[in-house]
């Protein structure tokens, strides 16, 4: 069975989702963050799995379900702190990041038979998950990351390395106020969605 892997931030003021503020205060983005972080645990907790990892930086909350362990992010750039999160597991894992809260039980559970890697693109051009039937960390590293052309960097690299990749569905991160509206009204009973209303009717929005 398939480790899943979340990759995090602590949902701290001014630490994450920058890119929101404006029109969210920072306060107001850490509190969208946190509520994307809690629907995207959620997600992970109800997929089968053998274990589940919270790869994080900053300390876990009232906002960690049980079942997970936490490991600290390592120093250094995405590609590092992603191949390091994967040299930690012993068979196939699957990483997502806290960026989707869209994400269902059903895209996380894979199967590895037949394939070798699977790969979320992004629509940004990035990809919001990655899984490897043997992970190898080296197939991050030295990837451009956060650039429009990360995602396809990625997927080349894993076909170069003479892997059968096996595409899931394409999703929308939330970086910017339009992807919060976006996610939100594409999984209104998120507790994301639930989040950007209190927000919008504090505001008057």
């Amino acid at each position: 069975m398939t480790t899943l892997l979340v990759i995090a931030k602590e949902p701290l003021p001014g630490r994450v989702k920058t890119r929101l503020t404006p029109p969210f205060t920072p306060r107001d983005a850490a509190r969208l963050a946190e509520a994307a972080l809690v629907d995207t645990l959620r997600a992970v907790a109800a997929t089968p799995a053998r274990r589940r990892v919270l790869v994080l930086e900053g300390r876990p909350g009232p906002w960690l379900p049980p079942g997970f362990d936490v490991v600290p992010q390592c120093a250094g750039g995405l590609d590092k702190r992603l191949s390091a999160a994967f040299a930690g597991c012993a068979g196939p894992a699957l990483l997502i990041g806290m960026d989707t809260p869209q994400v269902t039980p059903e895209l996380l559970t894979v199967d590895f038979t037949g394939h070798d890697a699977w790969f979320g693109p992004a629509e940004d051009g990035g990809f919001w998950a990655l899984g490897l039937a043997h992970p190898d960390p080296t197939l991050l590293r030295g990837v451009p990351m956060s650039s429009p052309t990360t995602g396809a960097v990625q997927r080349a690299r894993l076909v170069a390395a003479g892997l059968r990749v096996h595409d899931l569905p394409r999703l929308r991160d939330v970086d910017t106020a339009l992807d919060a509206e976006a996610v939100a009204g594409s999984a209104p009973r998120t507790r994301f969605a639930a989040e950007l209303g209190r927000l919008r009717a504090v505001a008057g929005r």
